[in-house]
């Protein structure tokens, strides 16, 4: 059974973070955040879908970052090096959080739940755990989150010792899995564009 929507975390105590650090191999080397949706960058869609869900706004990003700042938000790259997967971008957005949490999404997937953000806060509250991220039926996925600031310690101490596996990070944290349930047309509401064809594919409402 669900837990309750409430008492939600506030949203001005959620710093939301948009990853978009990768190396976007499936996009062609592309940026994948500045690649074209319907005219726009894909990241304009996501950040218009994370905004109304959040406080503050930043964009992890290891490359243009001159282009991500044109979006008038902060743009925190990477401290591990070497493009070490998404939780050197969720460390980045940690160590420049200002509130309480940080909810986290991928650059690549504009159609997510617009009360993502609502039921994370409200899961980990119902279960009083640090970090929550969303699973839809049989699928998990570790790239959608929300997460206590106070973590980073444990989390910087990880990627330093080489460990780079986010799902098994999050579980070891006492990460609760929240359950979503599929798009009403049955589709999966965390779907991701990975390739040129995703995005010449993909209906935006």
């Amino acid at each position: 059974m669900a837990p309750p929507m409430a008492p939600l975390i506030p949203r001005a105590d959620i710093t939301g973070l948009v990853l978009a650090g990768g190396l976007g191999r499936r996009m062609g080397g592309i940026d994948k955040g500045l690649a074209p949706l319907a005219g726009r960058p894909l990241v304009a869609h996501v950040l218009e879908r994370l905004e109304p869900q959040v406080g503050p706004l930043l964009i992890n990003a290891n490359r243009s970052p001159e282009a991500y700042a044109g979006f008038g938000l902060p743009v925190v790259a990477d401290h591990t090096p070497d493009y070490a997967g998404p939780l050197a971008g969720l460390e980045a957005g940690l160590a420049a959080c200002a509130t309480p949490w940080l909810a986290w999404v991928p650059c690549d997937a504009p159609g997510f739940p617009a009360d993502l953000v609502a039921r994370l806060a409200a899961w980990v509250v119902a279960h009083d755990r640090p970090i929550a991220f969303a699973g839809a039926g049989d699928q998990r996925h570790p790239v959608f989150g929300l997460i206590r600031r106070d973590c980073l310690n444990s989390l910087s101490a990880y990627l330093q010792s080489g460990g780079r596996r986010m799902q098994g990070w999050l579980l070891d944290q006492g990460a609760v899995i929240c359950p979503f349930a599929p798009a009403p047309d049955g589709s999966d509401p965390f779907a991701n564009l990975n390739t040129p064809d995703d995005l010449q594919a993909y209906p935006l409402a």
